[in-house]
């Protein structure tokens, strides 16, 4: 009993002395506002904000395993990367300019591009059905005719431009002849007449 009694004194004296320590720094009153504070909740929490509490907790914890389960956790490396070089901005301010111009559309603009479209496919079908397509496409491959249509179309621009700038012709009989004496005439006369030689065949 003796042993017994001052084990209960000895605990006494530690319980005294921690009090006391609590008293004098002022954790005591800390203790009693957030026992108070704890109290206060309880007493206006209801059992509806218990159950929505534990409902967002458990949502959150529902979330916190699929986020976990579908690897998403392998892909902020790469988010942490476009952070810092400014590609994710970027990309924000790409949705952003997308869903502008979906706001900006009317109906009648989805229908003209929607016309538009189908339009161009329907284009897009009758080129490819044509068989003189892949003839006019192995020809483009040949060497010099791309050059050759490039010269063409120069000499087209410069002569029409040419034109242009000179004066009405006269006419009459003298002109035809010293049109006909012009060395180009008969180069172009040779021309004219080879492009029909091959045309022909």
């Amino acid at each position: 009993m003796t042993e017994t009694a001052d084990k209960t004194a000895d605990t006494r004296t530690r319980i005294d002395a921690l009090v006391g320590e609590l008293v004098d720094n002022g954790d005591l009153d800390s203790l009693v506002h957030l026992a108070r504070l704890v109290g206060a909740a309880q007493d206006a929490l209801t059992d509806d904000m218990v159950g929505r509490l534990a409902g967002i907790a458990g949502d959150g914890l529902d979330m916190l395993d699929r986020v976990n389960r579908s690897g998403v956790i392998r892909a902020l490396p790469a988010i942490a990367a476009m952070v810092d070089n400014g590609d994710l901005e970027r990309i924000t301010h790409l949705a952003r300019l997308l869903g502008s111009a979906e706001d900006a559309l009317t109906d009648d603009m989805i229908g003209r591009l929607a016309g538009l479209a189908a339009d161009g496919l329907a284009l897009a079908d009758r080129v490819t059905r044509s068989p003189a397509v892949p003839h006019l496409l192995a020809l483009l491959e040949r060497d010099g005719v791309l050059d050759t249509l490039a010269t063409l179309l120069e000499g087209l621009g410069a002569a029409r431009a040419e034109l242009r700038s000179a004066p009405p012709s006269s006419g009459g009989l003298g002109e035809m002849l010293r049109v006909a004496r012009d060395p180009q005439t008969l180069d172009a006369l040779r021309l004219m007449t080879g492009l029909a030689s091959q045309l022909r065949k």
